[in-house]
């Protein structure tokens, strides 16, 4: 019995030993430079989900216009659809029909009555630009006093900026008056179509060199996410669902040096249900993502004190429907 109490002694004190060291080791960084990461004690970072969908009618250019030069906002973070002639346009669904007329002048309820069936539904892949440029992107918002103000045959939606927006558009929009500003795009599309919108999205980024480093391209699509890896190493990533999952379970484990990941930002909420929640609103894995230089980036908050505890914790980025309240909530710090 001694001789067995000994050697559990000494493979305690190994896998302690093991422990320390591989703690005490630093983390490679995943990324050199990371402009989506805050400098020690700054404030994180508005990243207008959508353009601000709670604000102005999202995904639009007018949304996008109002974000960055009225509110101030520092990061867009939008969704990419491939059109069916080959033009990147920003859009949450797949389909159209939640934010435009494309039935018609037809009332709120009614048009959720329509797409209940799917295959009533207007889908991006399936339409040209030209087509979807015919279109009120902003018929559908509600104000906050519960109004349609985008609604009626004399809205120039055109003139407003309420066509829906390609890639093209908000680059040229921002290019020289906000060179700093930051983007978060997901691929949506997968398969062809989705390797085809990496391919495009890199072009076009080619026009517009200094939004190279300016911009982290997420999605859910193992196959896109290896895409990207392979063909376009030098677009930063954000993590997929998978990669983001291994990360923070090495981290809660303290054993970060088995994670090799190459991503460049952590974009989470701030919990996740498992069958049990999975707590992620905790400054550990903040700390440890930014030893690797990996930005944290919390998602979708509308909810001031939650934004507050998010501050407290020391992110890199809230990202929120409602940039103007996350604004308000940040101007009480500084």
């Amino acid at each position: 019995m001694k001789k067995v109490w000994k050697v559990l002694g000494i493979v305690f004190i190994c896998l302690v030993l093991f422990w320390s060291v591989i703690n005490v080791i630093p983390p490679k960084k995943n990324v050199e430079n990371n402009p989506f990461i805050v400098g020690e004690g700054q404030l994180p970072m508005i990243a207008a989900h959508r353009g601000g969908g709670d604000n102005n009618p999202e995904n639009t250019m007018m949304a996008y216009r109002k974000a960055v030069n009225e509110i101030g906002i520092d990061i867009i973070e939008s969704d990419l659809y491939l059109t069916q002639d080959g033009y990147l346009v920003y859009n949450h669904d797949s389909y159209v029909d939640r934010t435009c007329n494309v039935n018609g002048a037809v009332s709120y309820d009614q048009m959720r009555d329509i797409i209940s069936d799917k295959n009533n539904r207007h889908y991006i892949e399936d339409m040209t630009l030209a087509e979807l440029q015919q279109y009120n992107f902003g018929y559908y918002f509600r104000d906050e006093n519960g109004n349609y103000p985008y609604q009626g045959q004399d809205v120039d939606f055109v003139g407003l900026g309420l066509q829906i927006a390609t890639v093209e558009q908000l680059f040229e929009e921002f290019y020289q008056s906000n060179p700093d500003l930051l983007f978060i795009v997901e691929i949506k599309n997968g398969g062809e179509r989705g390797k085809l919108a990496c391919e495009k999205l890199n072009d076009v980024l080619q026009q517009y060199p200094n939004y190279l480093d300016n911009i982290v391209i997420g999605t859910f699509n193992d196959e896109i996410e290896e895409e990207l890896k392979t063909n376009y190493p030098h677009l930063m990533r954000g993590a997929p669902t998978g990669t983001a999952a291994k990360f923070i379970i090495t981290q809660m484990l303290r054993v970060n040096i088995f994670d090799n990941g190459d991503f460049a930002c952590l974009q989470i909420p701030t919990s996740y249900d498992l069958g049990i929640t999975l707590t992620l609103d905790k400054k550990n894995i903040i700390d440890r993502a930014h030893q690797r230089n990996v930005a944290v980036q919390y998602w979708t908050i509308n909810d001031a004190d939650e934004m507050r505890h998010l501050i407290e914790l020391g992110c890199d980025a809230i990202m929120t429907d409602n940039p103007v309240l996350l604004k308000q909530v940040l101007d009480e710090y500084r």
